[in-house]
């Protein structure tokens, strides 16, 4: 983010975010719980690092929200449950909020989602409902609602959500950012609350690819590649008939036209 030809510090677009947050906080439905004090603490340290020119990476600095079902040291793992608030603390950081922390990201807090990260909607019938980030009267998608509004209101850079059947992609896909989910087995899931410990995936959300493969490295481990520039022209990609295209809105139809996609019967 930029202001007057000047990049703004981490700490400037923290605090900025904050008090856009605290002037909603009556009516809070994106985030469960902030962490001002440890995130401005972070803020500063990633701008030091870089008034002496050093970077850990491309997380550094970003402001990163998870998932209210990743441990995090010293507090319950409520997964989205009034049930679980007497839950036995966390004695250490969730993997992959440890492997962010190192990576010079900012946790900015923990955000909403559906109980137990049960139900692509959205709702949780103990907590208030995150709207959609264009149009709050619209459902936000789920398990990992938060998420996907944060990352799509831009209250946080990178958002990081579970996905079991598709609790990334398909609030990502209402929320107009890039969800990606891995590989089962890819990122850690030790302090990730389970659903299915057999399907489980810990997955990105952002406004781009880059930001995404870059949470994605550091959160399984590996270090961040430059992404490769691929040359779309004349591509053509296969879409399922049948209900995927069944009884399509004008404003969809519109929507495919405008990409340049068109349909056409092929039974080769």
């Amino acid at each position: 983010m930029k202001t007057e030809g000047t990049e703004l510090s981490a700490r400037q677009r923290l605090d900025a975010i904050l008090k856009r947050l605290e002037g909603r906080k009556a009516t809070e439905a994106v985030y469960v719980k902030l962490y001002p004090d440890t995130a401005r603490a972070e803020a500063d340290a990633a701008d030091q690092r870089a008034a002496r020119g050093e970077s850990l990476g491309p997380l550094d600095g970003k402001i990163v929200s998870i998932k209210d079902l990743f441990d995090v040291a010293g507090e319950p793992n409520l997964a989205g449950s009034i049930i679980r608030k007497t839950a036995e603390p966390a004695g250490k950081d969730a993997v992959i909020v440890e492997r962010l922390r190192k990576a010079g990201a900012i946790i900015i807090g923990k955000t909403h989602m559906t109980e137990f990260a049960f139900t692509a909607v959205g709702l949780n019938p103990h907590y208030p409902v995150p709207g959609n980030a264009y149009d709050a009267r619209l459902v936000a998608g789920g398990s990992s609602s938060g998420a996907a509004v944060s990352a799509g209101e831009g209250t946080c850079d990178i958002a990081i959500g579970s996905d079991t059947g598709g609790s990334v992609r398909i609030p990502a896909a209402l929320n107009g950012v890039v969800g990606f989910k891995p590989t089962h087995g890819r990122v850690s899931l030790e302090g990730a609350f389970p659903l299915s410990p057999t399907l489980d995936s810990v997955g990105p959300l952002a406004k781009t690819v880059a930001a995404c493969a870059d949470a994605d490295a550091i959160m399984s481990g590996e270090a961040p590649l430059p992404l490769e520039k691929i040359d779309l022209a004349g591509l053509k990609v296969g879409i399922a008939q049948g209900l995927v295209l069944q009884d399509m809105e004008d404003d969809v139809a519109v929507a495919y036209q405008a990409f340049g996609i068109r349909i056409a019967d092929r039974t080769e």
